[in-house]
């Protein structure tokens, strides 16, 4: 099956896209010497998880789904993390998982004896205080966090069995984000580190981004490690694994106008199958359009829902717009099907995978039975 044969709308995948981030990733994690592990949270396509898996990455969990998907398609065990673990989760978490994070001291002091006995790594989150986030939405450094404990909080010592220290302060961030993360977490909590295993530094680091500087990224990495060479270092990234692997393609279905603005409306929808554009938010590339201008056709793209504001714009165009048109949402292949939702009940984009050869499949599609049974 190729690409131009597959009705809208729908998400790709390509596979020779994600084996260039995935070999990029690798290639970090060989030069520094550090664990780099993938973050379902910006993609859980399991389908795919056999490319990732030639690889030998490891997962993150933050949710028992998470944790069953990465042991059951990655034949791994997790570094899970959860803002709050209850008794009727822990030891699932716990059978689960090689490190377990607590975000508080008194998740802590709950369950880490209980974890450390059955073989499983206990940490603490810590919150470094440092902002490097513009959206606040994504900021888990913001005063009043509800994530990690600060370092007044600890006092002078660590509780008693804390092996690792988790601080997570980066989203799609840089190199130089993290020296500045990094920095103010030794200078806070470096008094901890001869007392403790490994540092989990988050997620955030958007290695595969092109002009990201992952010279920089390897020397950061590697400074740390000489300094604290009885340390093993872990990163969890999540956009970068499927940074530019996939575009969601959509058709126009009409073109409206009202006071003197006009509206492309698609046959997919920006609250339900694109939700960063609307909460980060951001304007995605569509590959059809040029830059912007006013002499030029342009239009605001409008969702096929009823929320009055799911649309998002302005594109411009060489020609106009008409109904079948078809248009290519670049980069949607992270943080999006893991937060689509069936809001008005309007139709699921499928879920399809081109392989390095160029034919395509369907990992997934969906039907009137998905949104009935959600609903049931």
């Amino acid at each position: 099956m190729k690409e131009q044969d597959i009705p809208t709308p729908f998400y790709i995948v390509y596979e020779d896209k994600l084996r260039r981030n995935l070999e990029l990733i690798d290639s970090v994690r060989r030069s520094a010497g550090v664990e780099i592990i993938m973050a379902f949270k910006a993609n859980a396509l399991w389908r795919t998880f056999s490319v990732v898996k030639e690889y030998g990455f490891k997962f993150t969990a933050s949710s028992l789904n998470e944790l069953q998907l990465g042991n059951k398609h990655l034949g791994a065990k997790a570094h899970s993390y959860c803002p709050a673990y209850t008794d009727a989760t822990i030891d699932e978490f716990i059978a689960g998982s090689s490190h377990i994070t607590f975000n508080s001291l008194s998740q802590f002091n709950r369950f880490g004896a209980k974890a450390a006995k059955a073989g499983v790594s206990p940490g603490l989150r810590v919150n470094p205080q440092c902002s490097v986030i513009d959206t606040d939405i994504y900021n888990p450094a913001l005063p009043g966090s509800r994530f990690g404990v600060t370092a007044d909080m600890i006092g002078e010592r660590l509780p008693a069995g804390v092996e690792g220290l988790h601080f997570h302060a980066l989203c799609e961030s840089s190199a130089d984000d993290l020296a500045k993360v990094l920095e103010a977490f030794e200078t806070q909590f470096g008094k901890y580190l001869p007392d403790i295993k490994w540092v989990n530094m988050g997620g955030g680091h958007l290695m595969t981004r092109m002009g990201y500087n992952t010279e920089q990224l390897i020397e950061i990495l590697s400074g740390f490690r000489m300094r604290y060479p009885w340390i093993n270092v872990i990163l969890e990234p999540g956009s970068a694994f499927t940074w530019r692997t996939g575009d969601l393609i959509t058709s126009v279905v009409d073109v409206v106008e009202n006071q003197g603005v006009k509206t492309a409306i698609i046959d997919a929808s920006f609250a339900c199958h694109m939700p960063d554009c609307l909460e980060m938010p951001y304007q995605p590339a569509i590959t059809e359009s040029v830059p912007l201008d006013r002499n030029l056709p342009t239009y605001r793209m409008g969702g096929n829902s009823c929320l009055s504001g799911d649309f998002v714009g302005d594109w411009s165009f060489p020609n106009p717009l008409k109904e079948g048109d078809r248009l290519r949402f670049e980069d949607m292949n992270h943080y999006t099907t893991v937060k689509t939702n069936m809001f008005n009940g309007i139709q699921h984009p499928a879920i399809v995978y081109c392989d390095r050869n160029g034919q395509c499949s369907y990992l997934r599609r969906y039907t009137f039975a998905d949104y009935e049974s959600r609903m049931s």
